[in-house]
């Protein structure tokens, strides 16, 4: 296991390093130049397509806007937020926290691009689910705008996306989440990792043999309550050390450029953490986002475009933010108490919150990594369709509830490192893929605009 665990870790730092990270900045960058800062002139027609003013009677789809808002983020608002903030600034120092809100606004505009292609190109399946996301726009898109280049290229990316899309579900939108909670509910209320197991992957099972209409009511009354709860609670011990916050903030700002309170001492350690737990976290430039956003009922694909430029802001920008201001403030992230990954979370706001927080952060990771489990295994299924067929769409629900079990008593180091090989190598075929389609994504912004001029 010791050596498993070696060469995971150095692969990790492979794809990790340079040019993914130039990756996802630069993706994030042109696209925010391309869609004319989409994510800061384009929130409010957000807010006004997620609330209905745009929907019509004949919008295909099985799920509402806010039903698919929310179970994207349902995926991306989980543990990444409780334990890889945490994990992020203690590898990375404080300083990664800013490194997060930079990939977070850009990823607006990333989620924007890839979640209205995904729409655009979506397909109606056998049983009446609508399926979309990266496979659809590689395989679709690029052969229709690169007609010599898509029929070799397209298939083996798409191969190789969906591939991997399902070692990420297996990996952080699973086995990741029930680690995390088995390690919390063993540490605070003496739960055994194997019982906590049991339970989640019932509770779990459960909700993912209903499908993808149990699927989005479930995380659309769960999501807005934990994530509510949570921020609010954050907000409240921000308020009530209000003096301390200046200090906060400086900390974390000269630290980003510096590298000071980093593990490796370096700039280049904070900005590779940080952008890396951003990714895991908010999922901006993953690929995974589409595919929960190609079953919303809508007519117009930009519509829900703009809806997914709302998670990074709710993911990164506010929830991200209430963990990591929590550990900073605590003073936690600098001492020698060898806490890490959720238990580090958990010990600061038991820090604030003596007797409460400790088991209030341990429900809240529950329910976190519930509804994050539950909205991976949609992208685990939409994946595995492609590669193996309807045949592989019954098997697919054991393993994934299996797997829940395994993570629950797998070491976290593993789970982590196996997750990072994923997500990375996820990220390189769904961003040149929607760079490539960046023609099509302007087409249906001019489209759009159309539309809504003829309206007023």
């Amino acid at each position: 296991m010791e050596q498993l665990e070696i060469v995971l870790n150095t692969l990790v730092a492979m794809v990790w390093n340079w040019p993914v990270v130039i990756l996802c900045l630069g993706a994030g960058c042109f696209l925010t130049v391309f869609t004319g800062f989409i994510q800061f002139r384009g929130f409010r027609l957000a807010l006004d397509i997620l609330r209905g003013k745009y929907d019509t009677e004949e919008d295909a789809g099985n799920i509402s806007h806010a039903q698919a808002l929310f179970g994207a983020v349902s995926a991306t608002v989980g543990l990444g937020n409780i334990a890889g903030v945490a994990i992020a600034i203690a590898v990375g120092g404080p300083g990664a926290l800013v490194w997060m809100w930079v990939i977070g606004l850009l990823g607006m505009a990333t989620k924007f691009a890839e979640c209205s292609l995904g729409t655009y190109y979506r397909e109606q399946d056998a049983g009446g689910t609508w399926r979309g996301g990266p496979i659809y726009y590689i395989t679709r898109g690029i052969p229709e705008y690169f007609p010599g280049l898509g029929s070799t290229l397209a298939r083996p990316m798409a191969a190789a996306f969906a591939f991997l899309c399902i070692c990420a579900a297996f990996g952080g939108g699973n086995m990741f989440q029930a680690n995390q909670v088995a390690q919390l509910m063993e540490t605070y209320f003496q739960v055994s990792p194997m019982v906590t197991g049991i339970v989640m992957s019932v509770l779990i099972g459960t909700v993912i043999i209903g499908g993808i209409r149990r699927i989005g009511q479930v995380v659309g009354l769960l999501v807005p309550f934990m994530c509510g709860i949570y921020v609010l609670t954050a907000l409240g011990i921000c308020l009530w050390h209000i003096a301390d916050m200046p200090r906060v903030l400086t900390i974390i700002f000269s630290d980003a450029f510096s590298g000071t309170a980093a593990a490796g001492g370096v700039v280049g350690t904070v900005i590779i953490t940080g952008i890396r737990r951003a990714i895991f976290s908010s999922e901006a430039g993953l690929g995974s986002a589409p595919m929960m956003h190609a079953t919303a009922r809508c007519s117009a694909p930009i519509r829900q475009g703009y809806v997914a430029l709302l998670e990074p802001f709710i993911d990164t920008l506010i929830v991200c933010s209430a963990t990591g201001f929590i550990i900073v403030l605590s003073g936690l992230h600098s001492s020698a108490t060898g806490l890490g990954g959720a238990a580090l979370t958990a010990a600061s706001f038991e820090q604030f919150l003596p007797g409460f927080g400790s088991y209030f952060l341990a429900i809240a990771a529950t329910l976190f990594a519930f509804s994050t489990a539950i909205a991976w295994f949609h992208y685990c299924q939409t994946s595995a369709r492609y590669l193996f067929g309807d045949r592989a769409l019954e098997p697919i629900k054991w393993l994934f509830v299996a797997a829940v079990f395994a993570g629950s008593v797998w070491k976290l180091e593993m789970v982590l490192a196996f997750t990072d090989i994923a997500f990375g190598l996820m990220v390189i075929p769904n961003l040149f893929a929607v760079i490539m389609l960046s023609g099509r994504l302007r087409d249906m912004m001019t489209e759009f605009e159309e539309e809504r001029s003829q309206r007023r």
